[in-house]
């Protein structure tokens, strides 16, 4: 079987699983893991743009999705205009002295003699604007957060279509990815990955405890949807008599609806960042980072310049993964910043890559859609297995129940033995870089 063919049947693999899924469990769960298969697929072609093409170890993938997921309340959710009356100005004010500050400490650092003049300057330049900041910040936070604390308490968004927080969560991502790059894409690769975990952790941080910015722990539920609502499709009379003519009754065909719109939608975002992804490959400059990758002394010898490179390659594999963090939070129709753990948004992206195939884009998609599949599905199969074996136990003996207990484990068991048996067999992955 040729290379085509063998990744042609592997794709095929995924699809006949997830429709298989639709015959024997349901088509409302074999949508819903093809929706989130095809956003795993974009976050996995993000790490793949920073690790397969540039060799850069990022484990801070949760803060990127975080920030992407933080853009859909900040671009589509309407303003609550009283908070904003009481403390809009404030919060304003503040990010205006913050921001002042920092210009100021940059200004004199290139100004002035490196000694001790220039230290105790800049230590009390930053003092004075931190507690000036803050005289100015936590009134008007306090003001916010005690408007209607229930229901808002947070500034709110601009009111705009959800569809433009895509491309803004991927902007975020690029600004916080620039940040980390400027201070940290000097450093070793284990001293990046921690310096990007440490980051991430920080970005979470912030959305948990800054109410005025995305209600905190209190969630924002009821985010606007590119796709219509089920209960209008329901109330349509002609939708529920074309669902009735396919033997569906209106909310199990308003379900499939919503969710196969969202597929189509979707399956283009993925196509056109495959395809970006591909000519960046394929262009001179990604033949130069692969070329970096391999070997960044040689490269530098040539004149390249390698921190610069791998800056340009870090923002873009964060913007995916912003576009990515967007459009899950939109699936999920809220933003619950205590859900982005490591395990999911770090660990599971990582796989995907490794199983699909580093440095390949098509390996990434096919490992995000596989590694998904597997994620979701393991715990059931799990169950059917477990209870076939325990089946000619008696009831209440101890190893019946410590079998039947294990099921909740069997997706970290299963992850750790794909990935074994597919570095054991195919160490470069399932469609490993050509």
């Amino acid at each position: 079987m040729t290379g085509t063919m063998r990744n042609i049947a592997l794709f095929a693999l995924v699809g006949v699983l997830i429709l298989l899924t639709g015959v024997l469990q349901s088509w409302n769960s074999a949508l819903l893991i093809l929706n989130m298969g095809l956003v795993s697929a974009m976050m996995a072609i993000g790490v793949n743009l920073q690790w397969g093409f540039a060799g850069l170890f990022n484990v801070g993938v949760m803060g990127f999705v975080a920030l992407g997921g933080l853009a859909t309340v900040l671009v589509s959710m309407p303003p609550v205009h009283a908070a904003w009356r009481a403390g809009g100005l404030g919060i304003l004010a503040a990010v205006a002295l913050g921001a002042g500050t920092i210009v100021l400490t940059i200004f004199l650092f290139r100004r002035m003699q490196p000694g001790w003049l220039r230290a105790v300057v800049l230590i009390a330049v930053l003092i004075a604007g931190f507690f000036a900041y803050r005289a100015v910040f936590d009134p008007a936070v306090a003001a916010i957060e005690r408007i209607n604390p229930a229901g808002t308490g947070y500034l709110g968004g601009l009111g705009l279509p959800i569809l433009l927080a895509w491309p803004v969560g991927g902007l975020l991502a690029a600004g916080a990815a620039w940040i980390i790059g400027k201070t940290a894409l000097g450093l070793r690769s284990d001293y990046l990955a921690i310096a990007t975990l440490g980051i991430a952790e920080i970005i979470i941080a912030v959305m948990k405890n800054e109410d005025w910015l995305s209600r905190g722990v209190k969630n924002v539920i009821g985010l606007p949807r590119p796709v219509p609502y089920e209960i209008m499709l329901q109330r349509d009379p002609v939708f529920v008599e074309r669902a009735a003519a396919l033997g569906l009754d209106p909310v199990t065909g308003s379900t499939l609806f919503v969710k196969a719109n969202y597929s189509i939608l979707l399956l283009v975002v993925l196509l056109v960042l495959l395809w970006l992804a591909q000519m960046a490959l394929k262009s001179p400059w990604g033949r130069m980072m692969r070329a970096i990758r391999d070997n960044e002394t040689a490269a530098e010898a040539m004149g390249k310049d390698v921190t610069g490179r791998h800056l340009q390659i870090f923002i873009l594999g964060s913007v995916v993964c912003g576009i990515a963090g967007a459009i899950m939070t939109t699936l999920d129709g809220q933003l619950v910043p205590t859900t982005y753990q490591p395990l999911r948004y770090t660990f599971l992206i990582w796989v995907m890559v490794i199983v699909g195939g580093s440095g390949n884009n098509f390996g990434a998609v096919l490992g995000g859609m596989l590694v998904w599949f597997l994620w979701v599905q393991v715990e059931p199969m799990g169950a059917l297995l477990m209870k076939g074996i325990t089946a000619g136990m008696t009831d209440g003996s101890a190893l019946k129940s410590h079998l039947l207990e294990a099921t909740a484990h069997m997706r970290l068991l299963t992850m750790g033995i794909v990935m074994l048996v597919v570095l054991r067999f195919s160490p470069r992955g399932l469609i490993p870089e050509k």
